[in-house]
């Protein structure tokens, strides 16, 4: 089943009706994902296309609506493995309120971000050092391994933060029925990596939590040795609920449509469950020309 995200559109509306007449009319996709750009202001025309029976929704990314003092796509402006206590309260809260969205609009699942470990950053370095030749150089390796040790040294707190703020939000989301996916990440520092999520999906031990697979993600991860796509995904892809589909031309160009860049989606697309949903996440640069022959395309090799 194939779903299309808000993220393309959602910045250039001020009317929430007229984002989604975008979509189907432009792209012919009536199952929509909310993305985590979804003002407040969007809302009534939302409602207002759900209630006349004119939209389905497949998932809402956190936080859905955004919270009135964001103005801008912001997944992460308050993390679950934040050291204040305040701001993970303020991210469970409005977590419940992205839950409670999601149950109005019929929507089965809502995907996560849970936060990040506090340390330099390092994937944007690794990017450029590839960008301009350096990769796997000595310099490249060295700024990569030291990265790994600090994370494999200071993470432990910061997920365990985060795990307690996962149970609240697992058992209130188990109440309204609806089902939580995690999603994978882009960045290095960010949580969970793909060491930690087997066993924190094991230690919450809850139907309602699985996997979300990013494609654009996971390729960058891999482009920078990280990972191996295809191993993860073998490895991963039982837990998967979803997925957000999109391309990557390397080192970390994502949000491509899909057979534009180097994913190997043909390789890897069966390796998910059958039941598994694909939601197209562009980036707003892609022309509505570009993602219909992407959506075509897919359509030919694996189906609706």
């Amino acid at each position: 089943m194939i779903s299309f995200s808000t993220c393309w559109n959602s910045g250039r509306h001020t009317a929430g009706d007229a984002m989604l007449r975008e979509i189907e009319g432009k792209l012919g996709f009536n199952l929509i994902e909310l993305g985590h750009g979804i003002r407040i202001s969007l809302m009534p025309g939302i409602q207002k296309m759900f209630d006349a029976g004119k939209v389905r929704f497949s998932s809402l990314h956190n936080f859905c609506p955004l919270p009135v003092e964001v103005m801008v796509a912001s997944p992460d402006c308050y993390q679950f493995s934040a050291v204040s206590p305040e701001e993970r309260e303020r991210a469970i809260k409005q977590t419940f309120q992205t839950i409670d969205f999601a149950k109005r609009l019929n929507a089965p699942f809502v995907v996560l971000h849970l936060g990040e470990v506090r340390m330099r950053p390092v994937t944007d370095l690794l990017i450029g050092l590839a960008k301009t030749g350096k990769y796997l150089s000595r310099k490249y390796v060295r700024l990569k391994v030291k990265a790994v040790r600090k994370r494999e040294r200071i993470a432990p707190d910061y997920l365990h933060r985060a795990k307690d703020c996962l149970r609240r939000i697992i058992d209130y989301s188990t109440t309204e029925n609806i089902k939580l996916g995690l999603e994978g990440r882009r960045g290095y520092e960010e949580i969970p990596t793909e060491r930690e999520l087997p066993a924190l999906l094991e230690e919450m031990e809850s139907p309602q939590l699985g996997y979300w697979h990013d494609f654009g993600h996971a390729q960058i991860k891999e482009n920078l040795a990280f990972l191996d796509h295809a191993e993860w995904l073998r490895a991963i892809g039982p837990r998967t609920f979803g997925c957000h589909v999109q391309d990557c031309i390397w080192p970390a160009q994502d949000h491509q449509p899909p057979f534009a860049g180097d994913v190997d989606l043909e390789k890897l697309v069966p390796l998910l469950p059958a039941n598994c949903l694909f939601v197209w996440e562009m980036s707003p640069n892609k022309t509505a020309d570009e993602i219909r022959r992407s959506v075509q395309v897919w359509k030919e090799r694996f189906g609706e």
